[in-house]
Order: C-alpha cells, then structure tokens, then sequence
C-alpha cells in the first residue's frame, strides 16, 4: 500500500521537473476533455517527459522529422526496447502539432505557386465546389508533374505533347475517367493561356472521348442486400451504432458522402421531425421529414455514444482526438462492409447506396421529377438513367398492343 503513492510522488516530481512544463500540461488537459483514456494520459505523459528533456531550448522554433528521428535515437541508445523508438515519435508528433512547433516536411514542386493561384481561382472565382477543386487540382498536378518529368515546358506544349500524356496513362483509364481528365487539363490550359503560360489554341486542340448519353445503367444493389448490409450493424457494439446512422442517411435519403460528414448537430429539428441538409449539387439546403427510424438510429448515436466535443459535425471518430469523420472514412466502413457479406457489385462505395435508394422509388412508382428532388439532382437529365431501371415501364411498352397496324 505504502509503494503507490511513493510511485506517484516521483512520477509527479519528474513530471513537474522536466522542461516546458506549462506546454505538456496544456496538451494533456486537451487530451483528457477530448475523451483520452487515464491509462492513455499516462503513457503521453512519460513519453513527453524523455521528449521534453531531449528537446532543443529552442523548439519553439520549430522541430522537424529528421530532428524528431535524432532525439528518438539518442533515447534508444540509453533505453533498450523494441518499440522505443516508435512510441516516442507517436506521442511526440501530435504534442509538436498542437504546440504549433512543429513542421511538416514539404515537398516543394516548381509549379507549386502557379498551382496555388490556379486553385485560388477555382474558388474564389469560379466558385466551384470543394470536391471540385480538389479533385481538378490534383488532375493538373499530375498532369504538371509529368511535364515537369518529361522536360516540357508549359510555354512549348504542343498538341503531340498532350497526345503523349493520354497515350502514357491509357490503361489506367476508361473512357468515362478519360473524359473527367480533358475537361480538367482543358480548364487548366485555358487558365494558363490567360495568364500567358501556354498557347492560347491548345486548350481547343483537346479531343474529349465519346461518351453516350445513358450508355450505362446505374449500378445499383438490391434493397435485399442493403438491408443485409443494415443488419450488420444490429450490435451494441458504438461504431456500430455510429455506422447504423451513417448507413440510413445514405441509403434511405439517398445522401452523398460529403453531404453526411458534413452534416451538423443544428440541422437535426427533434421537436418538428424534420432534418435539413445542405445538397452539394444544388448549392442550397433541402428538408426532409425525419424517418422514426433514422431518428431512432441518430438519437441512439448522439446520446449514447458520440463523443462530447466542440465539433459541430454530427459524426465523429471515436477515438480522441474526436475529429469530424472524412469523406474516405465512410466509403471505407461501406466498402468494408459489401467485401465482408460478398456483395456482387460494379461499385461498393456510399454510392452504390444512393443508386440503391434511387432504384428502390423507381421501383415504388415515384415520379423522375420526385426522384430528382429526393436525391437532389442538379438537373433532370441526372435522374433519366433510373428510366432503364424501370421495369415496370420497361414492360408496359413491351405489351403494347398495335391494333391493326401493320409494317406491310
């Protein structure tokens, strides 16, 4: 009995001894309101101890990986252990981060600021959404990349040099992607010709692949399938119960997974039934009637298991820090989810959800235009590929009668 509190009197002692005292306590009172576990404060706590006494004097300058890697050595040299090393780095980085001493290593392209004002003005100017500008920024650097690779100049470009570029990747890509990487390379080029960067012909020279209207069908799982995928979440077990919440969103109102990541704690209305959320496509909220049983799986998620954080997200990781869960974070418990129960399908992503929900008011006899709303469709040429789904339309046409007429 009289062992414990000697042990804790000289943790507490070299814990008050070491340096940046302040800067340690501080980080682990943040820990702690974020949900860290005792346990887990313990292990930060002794690990920031050797890091603090390792440190520079001047850290508060900043501290790099290859100057975290040189003290994580010098402890192991002193300390034998496998994992050593590991530890100190793990418990170190987060530490720096929220400091603010801390520095990323970054890898500096030779278009980076061009790239930065190209990106600046696809959202400030143009306005596109975020998913947009992401997902063209990274096509154009890509595309830099290779000119950067490839010793081409943006001033030189010709049309061969973008035929060579195609040529190169085309067996990473359909004919669907191939058309999504000339739009955003012809909106690059077309940029840059402004800014006399390139030819200002060479945006027009782009050739994009024929793409069919309609051409595909939708590739939509059975309903039977989501409601197996469903049932996988019938447990107690919290990301379970999180995961539930997540999949009706998707399944049941037809969601994006950017629009479930982004959804607030405010824009759930308990008293009059109802959820309001921010449609990307539409660029303007949409309210629904909130499902008794999507209440019940969000209601359940929020009180029993969320964790109690300043985030205004609804969905949250459920180990501290507590951030608000990514776009990536739910294609992967969906993605996991059709591989564990074998699901046959072209796409197994939040998607293939949306297209199941569409599938299933088809199916209900709902209307384009009311299909169109509920998933909120931009335009209804959007909604037009669930008419190939519509079996039951499908069939009236095959069993109309022609009376009389006749080819002869």
């Amino acid at each position: 009995m009289s062992k414990k509190p000697a042990l804790a009197k000289v943790e507490g002692s070299r814990h008050r001894e070491a340096p940046f005292l302040q800067e340690r306590e501080r980080y682990l009172r943040h820990c702690a309101e974020f949900g860290a576990a005792p346990g887990s404060l313990c292990i930060k706590r002794n690990e920031l101890i050797w890091v603090a006494r390792l440190l520079p004097a001047t850290a508060s300058q900043g501290v790099d990986v290859s100057l975290l890697h040189e003290i994580a050595r010098e402890r192991a040299s002193m300390h034998t252990g496998v994992t050593m090393e590991y530890r100190m780095i793990a418990a170190a980085r987060p530490w720096l981060r929220f400091l603010g001493w801390w520095r990323e290593p970054t890898i500096v392209l030779p278009f980076q600021g061009h790239l930065d004002r190209y990106v600046k003005w696809m959202r400030d100017e143009r306005g596109f959404t975020p998913s947009t500008v992401a997902q063209w920024q990274s096509r154009t650097t890509q595309f830099l990349q290779w000119c950067v690779d490839t010793d081409r100049r943006l001033e030189d470009l010709q049309p061969d040099d973008i035929d060579a570029y195609f040529i190169q990747n085309a067996s990473r890509w359909g004919r669907i992607s191939m058309k999504g990487v000339t739009g955003a390379i012809r909106i690059y080029l077309r940029y840059a010709a402004t800014q006399g960067l390139c030819d200002s012909r060479l945006a027009a020279a782009l050739r994009t692949p024929r793409v069919y209207t309609q051409e595909s069908l939708p590739y939509a799982p059975r309903w039977t399938d989501v409601q197996r995928i469903l049932a996988t979440t019938a447990t107690d077990k919290p990301a379970d119960i999180r995961n539930r919440a997540i999949l009706m969103l998707l399944s049941i109102y037809g969601m994006r997974r950017g629009e479930v990541v982004a959804l607030r704690l405010d824009q759930v209305n308990w008293a009059g039934r109802t959820l309001h959320v921010f449609r990307l496509k539409r660029r303007q909220p949409q309210v629904y009637p909130l499902l008794p049983t999507v209440a019940e799986a969000l209601a359940s998620y929020i009180d029993t298991v969320r964790p109690p954080a300043s985030a205004p997200q609804i969905f949250l990781g459920l180990h501290a820090p507590h951030r608000p869960l990514t776009p990536q974070a739910v294609f992967d418990l969906v993605n996991d989810r059709f591989k564990a129960l074998g699901i046959e399908a072209k796409h197994r992503g939040p998607h293939a959800l949306r297209h199941a929900c569409a599938a299933r008011l088809v199916d209900q006899g709902l209307s384009f235009k009311e299909i169109g709303d509920h998933l909120g469709h931009h335009s209804a040429s959007a909604t037009m590929t669930y008419a190939k789904v519509d079996l039951r339309a499908l069939r009236e046409v095959g069993d109309f009668d022609l009376g009389d007429l006749s080819w002869n």
